[in-house]
């Protein structure tokens, strides 16, 4: 299994498969069980660090990360980890 973790406390932190769509939240860890897979996430920008927001929660997962708009399976997004961050009106 791969992982790459930003190092923060676990508060706050949730699988981006959890999010409802409008949420943002910063990328902290990154874990999966394909090696592939789990490149293929980093090549795309999907790495600790990375601001993401969602856009979509059905049928699929579709994410902005960065200025990238990525769609995953909902397995795939249960491999990235998040801490949320409050909106601010």
């Amino acid at each position: 299994m791969s992982s790459i973790t930003l190092v923060f406390g676990s508060k706050g932190t949730t699988a981006l498969s959890t999010l409802r769509a409008g949420s943002r939240g910063v990328v902290v860890d990154v874990r999966c069980s394909e090696g592939a897979r789990f490149n293929r996430l980093l090549g795309l920008g999907v790495t600790p660090g990375a601001r993401v927001t969602v856009l979509q929660t059905f049928p699929g997962i579709v994410f902005l990360c960065d200025q990238t708009e990525l769609a995953v399976e909902r397995g795939v997004a249960d491999s990235i980890i998040v801490r949320t961050e409050e909106i601010r009106r």
